[in-house]
């Protein structure tokens, strides 16, 4: 059987930070409850012209490629699985990603699912190198939905954390008979995912503006419609409480089952950021401290499907994951799509 390693991964934030305390003055919202509660002491944000998602994602991805030592020419697959808010509208960063990488042998493709992207990735790309005769993929995504946010929309003020920034990550196959042969030296191997959506959340958070629905017009500019915003904010948090906490727990137990481990065998959990309150519950539910089992995202905010890779580049400066470790890269996105990936940890370099 043909095994998937994570050989290399490479992480790009933007130099300027937009703190908790300039985002209390902006909103209105006491600096404690953007610090505290929101959980967010500071995110890197985008200067206007520069930092595009695919900018970020070319500086992550050369980290990738050199942390796995090859070469791009080596890449048989390139997937874009960041924000579809990118340098243009109905366009494909992937390609102009892969072009920029110089990865001359692959062909770049994109998905998407938001802020559950992570784990998604990881499980079609998986799949797709056991499935076929590709060896070498490169995972790259990038967010900079913060141009997005309005903070003089209450409404929409769980995603005031949302920050900037990239991430990406090298597959590799090997094989499960010969796990020593050629060149692979896996950081992890990757195991098993599980992912489920609830379909009836995909209305409640929209940019309202910019679509078929409603094309950007001048009276959509002048309206302010070209921002996100939640139609039905006290709705959608009546919903969402009775099913998030379940369906977090229940990817991660499934994807753990079918890894061969349960609750007792996890090491680390790099999750998306939430609010610091959910986070501690969601630890204390797996059984963990989430202080020694995780990392929160304090000074990133939620940088889309590129939290997990932060995450765990954060744990392992600080000693906090182990060879030998059992990891789960675990995240929801919005529409609502909940999702976890098992993963191996060997090399902790």
């Amino acid at each position: 059987m043909t095994e998937v390693a994570l050989t290399g991964y490479g992480r790009y934030v933007p130099d300027p930070v937009l703190t908790g305390a300039e985002i209390a003055a902006r909103s209105g919202i006491p600096e404690a409850v953007v610090t505290e509660k929101m959980g967010l002491v500071e995110k890197h944000v985008c200067p206007p012209e520069e930092d595009h998602v695919t900018d970020m994602c070319v500086r992550a991805g050369e980290r990738a490629l050199a942390d796995a030592g090859i070469d791009a020419a080596a890449v048989d697959l390139l997937l874009y699985h960041g924000s579809e808010y990118k340098d243009h509208v109905v366009w494909s960063a992937a390609a102009n990603i892969a072009q920029r990488l110089d990865t001359t042998n692959a062909y770049a493709t994109e998905s998407y699912t938001l802020c559950a992207g992570a784990p998604i990735a990881l499980r079609q790309v998986r799949a797709q190198l056991q499935a076929d005769s590709h060896e070498t993929a490169l995972l790259v995504t990038a967010s900079r939905e913060e141009d997005l946010v309005d903070y003089g929309n209450e409404d929409s003020s769980f995603m005031f954390n949302f920050g900037s920034g990239a991430s990406a990550c090298v597959l590799e196959t090997r094989s499960e008979a010969d796990p020593g042969d050629g060149a692979v030296s896996p950081r992890a191997l990757v195991r098993e995912s599980h992912a489920v959506t609830d379909g009836s959340f995909s209305r409640d958070v929209v940019m309202p503006a910019g679509g078929s629905v409603e094309p950007t017009s001048v009276e959509s500019v002048a309206a302010e419609r070209h921002t996100l915003d939640v139609p039905d904010p006290d709705g959608m948090k009546e919903r969402l409480a009775p099913v998030s906490l379940p369906n977090y727990l229940e990817v991660t137990d499934t994807a753990l089952e079918r890894s061969g481990y349960d609750r007792s065998d996890l090491d680390f959990v790099a999750v998306t950021h939430m609010k610091r309150s959910f986070n501690k519950l969601l630890f204390e539910e797996l059984g963990l401290d989430p202080e020694s089992n995780g990392y929160y995202l304090e000074e990133y905010g939620h940088v889309q499907s590129a939290d997990q890779i932060l995450a765990i580049d954060e744990a392992l400066g600080r000693n906090r994951v182990e060879s030998g470790d059992v990891v789960l890269f675990l995240a929801a996105g919005t529409g609502y799509t909940w999702a976890a990936t098992v993963l191996d940890w060997r090399d902790t370099s």
